[in-house]
């Protein structure tokens, strides 16, 4: 119908938040950082894991989406234990192991993308947070913060402007 405007798509993605010690461990160990003129480190409440970045998707898909990212999450711990410089001045932390259970919840949450005809990314997945960005010649701690961090569930985000958890999952099992 002429005048009716379809609403904008939705960017999207999937992660995993710390814990509330976890991310106190992680503040506290970034604010020993010495960070160059003009770096831009993540918002404390928006540091994450992203296990998936989907993109645009139209609105009018977010219910079915939602629903068929639904997928099994066992709870399980990961630490971050590499301090890395990745090209475009990022500053991350990188993990070194990955947990089984977390592997499984990327590989699951894949073929739920792939289902839904939505976008997988072809290079290995390399579990990180983003510290900052425009960071390069930061300096940073050589020993990554200590404490894993507790996956309890992953969330599907909206990033527009900021973060916005459109619906968590919860891990279930032991």
């Amino acid at each position: 119908m002429p005048g009716l405007r379809q609403a904008p798509p939705l960017r999207l993605f999937l992660a995993v938040w710390p814990d509330a010690a976890a991310r106190e461990a992680l503040l506290r160990w970034r604010a020993a950082a010495r960070w160059p003129a003009g770096a831009a480190p993540t918002p404390p409440q928006q540091l994450h894991l992203t296990l998936h970045f989907i993109g645009a998707v139209p609105a009018a898909r977010l219910a079915e989406v939602t629903e068929f990212l639904a997928v099994p999450c066992a709870p399980c711990r990961i630490g971050f234990d590499r301090v890395e410089a990745w090209p475009r001045g990022l500053a991350v932390l990188g993990a070194s192991a990955v947990p089984p259970a977390l592997q499984a919840l990327h590989g699951r949450l894949a073929e739920a993308l792939r289902a839904l005809g939505l976008p997988v990314e072809a290079r290995p997945w390399r579990p990180h947070v983003t510290l900052a960005r425009r960071a390069a010649g930061a300096v940073l701690p050589p020993q990554a913060p200590s404490g894993d961090w507790l996956v309890r569930g992953y969330a599907l985000v909206q990033s527009a402007g900021g973060y916005r958890t459109l619906r968590h999952y919860p891990a279930t099992g032991a």
